[in-house]
């Protein structure tokens, strides 16, 4: 071969080589943009967001930053609010509507607080976070506790025995346990307890925190971190809602807690209502975190469709209960008020699949009077509820 010519392609073959250049990207094969021709790291790797297996956020010091300390203190205020009122179920008990409307409101009412969290003379209230504090919804659970307390002095007076057109205490067969109700078997506990869990906590979670207006907000700066306050202002709104279903951290592995959390957990099976609802809390915090709002607003429309789920299917179950109970003035009563006030409770949902007018359609055809309800009009209540949820399939399984 020529010596000049083998020189030029000798020439060539180490340019080609040496001028080769590294092929720069992501290196890390657990990376979700894992380049296999890369050979060297250019720090692009991306990694899919995966819901932490507890309600746990740290920033990059360490700091946490979850905060739904608010909302925690309101669940307590209506678990205090439920152990006085049901003292009222213990004939010649009385309660004070007086009592009632102060804590509801936080006016000047002395907790327990046995989470010491502040709540005497603290600024949280539960009357305002009602439906955002509508005065006609508020009046409602206000004449509900006057009602109650009424009830209860009138035990006192000698009017023990509720019945059929009587106020009173409806003893329950084969216990010492009953129920304070109206003349018409509505139990004031229940609209009071499970209403206030669907006119405040899942209202506030539905159509506030997880809403536009708190949603669409500042998630690049801490809000206040000299303050303790490591979090963004969006991650603290989506906490409030995290804190207005629960405050367990590992919720769903202690599925002990209350309110709509206790009830999810009731609906695991057949719904998997504390699983979805829980992840989709979990995962859309991450998404936050990671600034994926896309992944975000996918996991808000969980959150609002299982939560609509749970409560409907609540009340399917306690409907299916009290055809169960239909003998039992006592108990049949007191589900098929459960049973109102978590059908009620579906009307706070963000674009509701249940409305008023739906409501309204399943308690006309149930009826209001809790005496003279029948296997065929709370089975006809049940399964309009069903169809209008679109789960007829489950009904058996509630």
């Amino acid at each position: 071969m020529n010596l000049r010519l083998y020189s030029f392609l000798l020439f060539c073959s180490f340019a080609l080589i040496s001028c080769n250049p590294d092929v720069s990207g992501c290196t890390d094969e657990s990376a979700s943009n894992y380049d296999p021709a890369a050979d060297s790291e250019d720090g692009t790797c991306e990694y899919a967001i995966v819901a932490p297996s507890e309600y746990v956020f740290l920033d990059d010091a360490g700091n946490s930053t979850v905060s739904y300390s608010g909302q925690h203190q309101r669940l307590n205020m209506l678990s205090e609010m439920v152990t006085y009122m049901k003292s009222a179920n213990t004939p010649g008990t009385a309660i004070e509507g007086a009592v009632l409307l102060d804590m509801y409101a936080n006016n000047g009412y002395t907790w327990l607080d046995t989470d010491t969290l502040g709540m005497t003379g603290s600024s949280k209230q539960l009357k305002n976070k009602t439906a955002g504090g509508d005065p006609v919804i508020t009046a409602q659970f206000e004449t509900w506790m006057m009602e109650l307390a009424a009830a209860s002095e009138g035990t006192v007076l000698g009017a023990f025995d509720g019945g059929p057109g009587a106020v009173g205490v409806v003893e329950t067969t084969g216990t010492e346990s009953g129920y304070l109700q109206s003349a018409s078997g509505q139990e004031w506990v229940q609209l009071i307890e499970k209403g206030l869990m669907g006119a405040c906590f899942h209202y506030n979670i539905s159509s506030v925190y997880l809403g536009p207006d708190k949603m669409e907000v500042d998630n690049s700066n801490p809000v206040d971190p000299a303050a303790g306050k490591h979090y963004t202002t969006m991650e603290h709104h989506w906490d409030e809602a995290y804190g207005y279903f629960t405050t367990a951290v590992n919720y769903p592995v202690d599925g002990t807690d209350r309110f709509l959390s206790k009830y999810a957990w009731k609906r695991e099976s057949p719904l998997e209502s504390a699983s979805k609802i829980s992840e989709a809390f979990r995962l859309g915090r991450a998404a936050i975190s990671a600034g994926d709002m896309g992944l975000r607003d996918a996991q808000i429309e969980v959150i609002r469709h299982e939560l609509q789920l749970m409560l409907g299917g609540t009340a399917i179950h306690y409907l299916k209960a009290a055809i169960t109970d239909i003998g039992e003035d006592s108990r049949r009563n007191h589900e098929l008020s459960e049973a109102l006030a978590f059908m009620q409770a579906l009307v706070y949902a963000d674009n509701p699949t249940v409305n008023q007018q739906g409501v309204d359609d399943v308690m006309n055809a149930l009826g209001s009077d809790f005496y003279n309800v029948t296997a065929a009009s709370m089975a006809e209540a049940r399964d309009l509820l069903a169809q209008k949820l679109g789960l007829t399939e489950f009904v058996g399984q509630l």
